[in-house]
């Protein structure tokens, strides 16, 4: 009689246990009935775009406190007009060491980012203008479109140029780190010589 009770007891856990997976898993076919990691489902953190009671302007996201600066960020003050080109080429000079493991690496960053207008050579043959787009001037033998000869630019004119871009060239500031910048003009300058 004690073990009939037991099986009774035994075949009603396991009609539930049966059940219920049976329950759970029709309810979504593309579910395993497992939940891992569910904060990835169900996070806590406020949308960008969420009301957020935490501030008091009811906004999640808000502008940084005045005067700070994001890290990894290096400051350039220098705006982007014609003053501020003549004012970095009086004032902004190369920071980095002229090595040949920065000058190789300045190759390499100029052949991948500005080799498709200016030319591997810098003479303003890249690919893109054989394919029809306006040639930029060559590095050793043009005229800049700001005065002067390519051959004279400066670390300064060159840096703004590629932080702020200028006529058809767009700004390059958000694809070269401001070090890479530095190694970039290391070549262009050895490429103002040929």
């Amino acid at each position: 009689m004690l073990a009939m009770n037991k099986i009774k007891i035994l075949g009603t856990i396991v009609t539930i246990i049966a059940a219920s997976i049976i329950f759970t898993s029709c309810k979504d076919k593309r579910s395993t009935g497992w939940e891992y990691a569910p904060n990835m489902y169900e996070h806590l953190a406020y949308d960008p775009d969420q009301k957020n009671n935490n501030f008091k302007d009811g906004k999640t996201a808000q502008l940084p406190p005045a005067g700070t600066i994001p890290v990894g960020f290096t400051k350039f003050d220098y705006p982007n007009t014609k003053e501020g080109y003549e004012l970095a080429s009086v004032e902004v000079k190369s920071v980095l060491a002229q090595t040949q493991a920065n000058y190789a690496e300045g190759k390499i960053l100029f052949e991948h980012f500005c080799s498709p207008c200016h030319g591997v050579n810098g003479q303003g043959d890249g690919l893109v203008v054989q394919h029809g787009y306006p040639a930029p001037p060559s590095y050793s033998k043009g005229q800049s479109s700001r005065g002067g000869n390519m051959k004279d630019l400066t670390d300064g004119k060159i840096y703004h140029t590629i932080t702020y871009g200028v006529n058809a060239m767009g700004s390059y500031a958000s694809q070269l780190a401001p070090e890479e910048r530095w190694k970039v003009i290391m070549y262009v300058h050895h490429l103002q010589t040929l």
